[in-house]
């Protein structure tokens, strides 16, 4: 009866730490968001790829910011808990782009470099 009963309880706390360790995996999220890019060079550029990797990741909840200047899109992992989707379309247009169907802010658009800027 003992041995049963140390079986049940030892299951019980598996199952319990694989639920935990489930929904601890849930709250980390990948999100590609579509932006407009117009310079070759992005990544590299003071006001593109620097603002995208200091500025983004420093927003509570970021944890990694991947620029796609030929696909024109900005992959973000982030945990669910301390941000939201929005919240992380909002920072983009704060820095002058597009984030999806959040527009850019036209101070911030207007403060980019011209190569950056639609042609």
């Amino acid at each position: 009866m003992k041995a049963l009963k140390l079986i049940l309880i030892v299951f019980a706390t598996f199952l319990v730490s694989n639920t935990v360790s489930a929904q601890e995996q849930k709250t980390v999220q990948t999100a590609v968001i579509k932006t407009a890019i117009y310079c070759d060079h992005c990544k590299h550029c003071e006001t593109c790829g620097d603002k995208f990797n200091q500025k983004l990741i420093k927003e509570k909840g970021v944890q990694m910011v991947v620029l796609d200047e030929k696909a024109m899109t900005i992959k973000v992992t982030y945990n669910s808990k301390k941000t939201d989707l929005n919240k992380i379309k909002l920072a983009i247009s704060k820095l002058g782009y597009d984030a999806d169907d959040v527009k850019a802010e036209a101070v911030a658009y207007e403060g980019l470099d011209d190569c950056c800027k639609k042609g």
